[in-house]
């Protein structure tokens, strides 16, 4: 029998697979979703309108994917986050996994916090909440 976690992944990874036009045994909890799989800004949009058709929930703009951080000079130092903007990012982003991030916080490796799991922690945590 599959967990729920199982399950989540396995729609999020059809997601991922249709809305990226990659194979399934690319997209793993790990995975990148822009240096692994190729996703580009636009790409987010339609990621986040399938999650939501999947799923059925309801995802506001910049809450899956904050953006409004970085253009926020009290959070980014040139490529530097700054501890409030690490701090702001940890309150918006629950479901990344900050490990070797907050080690070296830079804005050129933000994309690397958006994984497969995070998108799946993501999903369960509005699911919970639901």
């Amino acid at each position: 029998m599959t967990s729920a976690n199982d399950e989540v992944f396995l729609k999020v990874r059809d997601v991922l697979t249709d809305a990226l036009g990659v194979d399934d045994d690319e997209v793993e909890p790990t995975t990148t979703l822009q240096a692994d799989l190729g996703a580009e800004s636009i790409d987010f949009l339609d990621i986040v309108f399938r999650l939501e058709k999947t799923f059925s929930i309801k995802i506001p703009k910049g809450e899956l994917f904050p953006d409004d951080i970085l253009n926020n000079p009290d959070y980014v130092d040139g490529d530097v986050v700054t501890p409030a903007g690490l701090k702001e990012l940890k309150s918006s982003m629950p479901h990344a996994d900050f490990t070797g991030f907050e080690d070296a916080p830079r804005v050129s490796k933000m994309p690397d916090l958006f994984t497969v799991n995070t998108i799946v922690k993501y999903v369960e945590n509005k699911l919970q909440a639901a």
